[in-house]
């Protein structure tokens, strides 16, 4: 299973984005971390309720429209 890390896509496996991908932007502590993506706008999340993916995205920006038009231009 790929790590959870900075970078990291995933897939949110709960709540009401589930099935959609975003990225790893900060990792809090050991049960949460933050993540932005398409619709996702800078969201603190259980990484229990991520699936990690073997994709990986180098961070350009800490702007979150920037992360999530880069996450859509690697999709």
């Amino acid at each position: 299973m790929p790590a959870i890390e900075v970078g990291r896509v995933c897939i949110k496996t709960a709540g009401r984005e589930a099935g959609q991908k975003c990225v790893i932007v900060e990792i809090i502590d050991e049960k949460f971390v933050e993540v932005v993506g398409g619709s996702i706008k800078n969201r603190r999340c259980n990484i229990k309720h991520l699936e990690p993916t073997t994709e990986s995205l180098e961070l350009k920006s800490d702007d979150a429209e920037e992360i999530a038009k880069q996450l859509e231009a690697e999709a």
